[in-house]
């Protein structure tokens, strides 16, 4: 059981396919880091908490096209918790479709993560793009996102997802990745790379393991990342007596952070730069679409296409995030105990994962819970060392 959670724990973080490889390089002698300096999370560093809702589909995202009227529309929506991870390489599949018909102007609906990379690469196929939405940044469900390269992160069901899925998740998540690392060493660090440190405590051999509980719903989340092997760096053991961290194991590996509010603020400005356009609407039905002058719309609306197009395989998963002040020379991130927590530029985020992989199913509710975000910082009061 130890194993199987641990291996759980990775995936949401991004790092499984790093741990799971093993290290094959020589061993260089490095010279001596600085001491990580730990993170204040003591309610007085928090300056708001947020619910996003992740848009898990079975099946995986939706990117296919369909007939609406005179519209042809192109879905790319339903990733789960994976959005932000996949955005590049499921916009690369949704403009593919969408330059079938070779159109001159492109509509994009949705503002998020999905709306603005799916309009940035319409833009380089050589289209005019406007994104039409009721929100944009900093109003979007994206700008709730944690924030970590979790490609597979709740993207789909191992017993539904498609034969073929498996290899495009590879090729969107392979495409994504380039694109991400190509905005490192951008002004306002949008995408960077940081440490991710996995803790743990060890139950002692001589102690019985506790029996499964029988009445658990397991939603069975797709496990992916053993695909992207050589993709991300390795991950290796840290020492205890280095780090501050009050843990009997403790393993670090490398991997992309997005500060969300640069992020959003680069790709708004990549695509007005590019000759994009910004327009105010709202769409309740889908012959709202009608009201577009382009024949071509790329749909990017994320959780709200289970209003929108009445499709009920869009489940919501509940995740609520802790935010803490930003702390100079602290940034790093790091997995305890069902908690994660990743030191943005933007500010610390932190979450509880819950008990197991049904932790927020179903649930709707994106009112911030105090009771729960003072319960998520007090496990984390035995995290460092005295």
């Amino acid at each position: 059981m130890a194993r199987t959670t641990d291996r759980r724990t990775l995936i949401r973080t991004g790092l499984a396919a790093a741990v799971l490889t093993p290290l094959t390089a020589p061993r260089i002698a490095l010279a001596a880091e600085p001491p990580l300096i730990p993170i204040r999370t003591d309610p007085a560093q928090v300056f708001r908490t947020t619910v996003c809702l992740r848009p898990f589909r079975a099946a995986g995202p939706r990117i296919e096209s369909e007939t609406v009227g005179r519209k042809q529309v192109i879905h790319n929506y339903g990733h789960g918790g994976s959005g932000w991870s996949l955005s590049w390489g499921s916009a690369a599949e949704a403009v593919w479709l969408a330059m079938q018909s070779s159109p001159k102007k492109i509509a994009v609906i949705g503002a998020g993560a999905l709306g603005l990379t799916a309009a940035i690469t319409a833009q380089r196929a050589g289209a005019e793009v406007t994104i039409y939405a009721k929100e944009r940044f900093p109003f979007v469900r994206s700008a709730r996102a944690t924030g970590i390269w979790s490609p597979d992160s709740r993207v789909a069901q191992t017993a539904a997802m498609p034969a073929d899925f498996p290899v495009r998740w590879e090729r969107m998540a392979r495409i994504a990745a380039a694109l991400h690392e190509s905005y490192v060493g951008s002004a306002g660090n949008p995408v960077e790379w940081i440490d991710y440190y996995i803790l743990r405590n060890p139950e002692p051999e001589t102690q019985p393991a506790a029996p499964e509980p029988t009445d658990t719903f397991d939603p069975g989340f797709a496990s992916l990342n053993d695909r992207l092997q050589g993709l991300m760096p390795h991950s290796g053991p840290v020492a205890p007596e280095t780090a501050p961290f009050a843990a009997a194991q403790v393993r670090r590996a490398a991997n992309l952070s997005f500060n969300i509010a640069d992020y959003g603020r680069q790709l708004e400005t990549d695509f007005l730069l590019a000759g994009g356009r910004f327009e105010y609407m709202e769409f309740h039905e889908p012959s709202d679409l009608s009201r577009l002058k382009e024949k071509v719309a790329i749909n990017c609306t994320g959780y709200g296409a289970r209003a929108l197009w009445r499709d009920e395989s869009v489940i919501p998963i509940r995740g609520q995030i802790v935010w803490l002040t930003p702390q100079q020379g602290v940034h790093y991130g790091f997995y305890h105990e069902g908690v994660g927590v990743l030191a943005r530029r933007d500010g610390i985020v932190v979450q509880d994962f819950g008990p197991d992989e049904a932790f927020g199913w179903n649930d709707a509710n994106e009112t911030a819970d105090p009771a729960a975000a003072q319960a998520t910082l007090e496990k984390l009061k035995t995290v460092y060392r005295e």
